[in-house]
């Protein structure tokens, strides 16, 4: 993809410890939105949106576009993401943001299924597995490059879907 694997630092992990921010990484996957965009596809106050912005942009997971002509003719700012995400190695330093990165994705995906409503296309599994650390490796490698590939066969007219792929010890 567009980096090579890596470990997320502190300040990338706080960054990333909120829903909001997620949802908006998602948002702006697939094309440009300004603040204003992202405020009311998330209803919140604009100064909600731009706080997140920011804390995004900072970090490079956001990246701002070229100033645009809004529909009244103000300039208005569109941001992307970067995908900085994709390849991120998440490992705690003894602050509990590895989990708190964990609930957010978790109630970012929350709140896309709630959007979307009952009546919106679903295929969910959940189950348990029990494997050593070398296939737990496998496991998460082929499913990354599955995703890969069909990142790459994104269909313009195709529906958008969320995915939520995570992979934790538990206790018996």
């Amino acid at each position: 993809m567009d980096e090579p694997p890596r470990t997320a630092t502190v300040e990338e992990l706080k960054a990333l410890a909120h829903p909001l921010r997620w949802r908006i990484l998602r948002l702006c996957a697939h094309q440009e939105l300004t603040n204003r965009e992202l405020a009311d596809r998330l209803d919140v106050a604009p100064a909600t949106a731009l706080r997140h912005v920011r804390a995004l942009v900072k970090h490079d997971f956001l990246v701002a576009q070229p100033v645009r002509s809004g529909a009244r003719g103000a300039l208005e700012r569109p941001y992307r993401s970067t995908r900085r995400t994709w390849r991120l190695g998440l490992e705690d330093e003894g602050e509990g943001l590895v989990q708190r990165v964990d609930l957010a994705l978790l109630a970012a995906h929350r709140a896309e299924l709630l959007e979307a409503g009952p009546e919106a296309f679903r295929d969910s599994r959940r189950g348990a597995l029990r494997l050593g650390p070398r296939a737990q490796a496998e496991l998460s490698r082929r499913l990354l490059d599955l995703v890969e590939e069909f990142s790459a066969r994104a269909e313009p007219d195709g529906e958008p879907l969320s995915y939520l792929w995570s992979l934790g010890a538990r206790k018996d």
